[in-house]
């Protein structure tokens, strides 16, 4: 794919919360249009922290950070949704609503941006087609398997066909085996043009995926390089359709 412009653009970025303690401390890092990167670490590396920078959900201290030629310095708080509706943010936690069915939530995700019911009749069937979660569209968040869950927090994240996708420890709660479809459902989101960037410390399913990988410790790059892929990439293989709950 050919690389445009930056992307994304971390210039010397701090993240301080005293004089002696930082949650990002010196990032400097340029992601373009169309990449995939995993961000690496330990729990407190700062990989979470640079998420939410770009987010606004923390706001950086020193430096400048760019999102589509955009100063992220200059968002005001009432832009902030605007500035949201560009991402597609997948947290931790699954962030599902557990009194409505799958469809539910992600049909109340556009209601609550402006999406007429017709609209989201109509979009809703196929934004859970697209991450292979129709099958269980009438179903209550506790009655999945934390794969399913996942892939229903994604559909709800792609409501707005944003260009950029975060992804926050996504297989946290996920066997390895689940963990690697749940890649391969992001790699064919990638493929799709889509701008894949996963915090995750999940090592072993990261070094399956010949991807970039930022690797942060303490606040701090360390390391940002491309691995080779330990799988065969095959249409079949990362098919989204070829779903871990199949």
């Amino acid at each position: 794919m050919q690389r445009s412009a930056p992307y994304i653009q971390f210039d010397r970025v701090d993240v301080g919360y005293s004089d002696v303690s930082y949650g990002l401390r010196g990032i400097s890092l340029t992601i373009s249009r169309g990449e995939f990167v995993f961000l690496c670490g330990l729990t407190g590396s700062g990989k979470s922290t640079l998420i939410k920078v770009l987010t606004r959900e923390v706001k950086h201290t020193d430096g400048r950070v760019l999102f589509d030629g955009q100063d992220l310095s200059e968002i005001v708080p009432e832009t902030v949704p605007a500035l949201r509706r560009k991402m597609g943010i997948v947290p931790q936690d699954f962030g599902l609503l557990p009194n409505k069915k799958v469809w539910e939530n992600v049909g109340y995700a556009m209601r609550a941006v402006g999406r007429t019911r017709r609209e989201v009749s109509k979009a809703v069937p196929v934004l859970l087609e697209r991450v292979n979660i129709l099958h269980r569209a009438d179903q209550y968040p506790k009655e999945l398997s934390g794969g399913e869950r996942q892939r229903g927090a994604i559909a709800r994240a792609l409501i707005n066909n944003p260009p950029l996708l975060l992804a926050d420890e996504p297989t946290a709660n996920l066997d390895p085996e689940h963990s690697v479809g749940l890649m391969q459902l992001l790699e064919e989101l990638n493929r799709q043009g889509m701008t894949i960037i996963v915090a995750t410390h999940d090592m072993p399913v990261v070094e399956q995926f010949g991807r970039r990988i930022v690797r942060l410790e303490f606040g701090r790059i360390v390391e940002d390089v491309r691995q080779e892929p330990l799988i065969e990439e095959s249409a079949e293989a990362l098919a989204v359709g070829g779903s871990e709950d199949a």
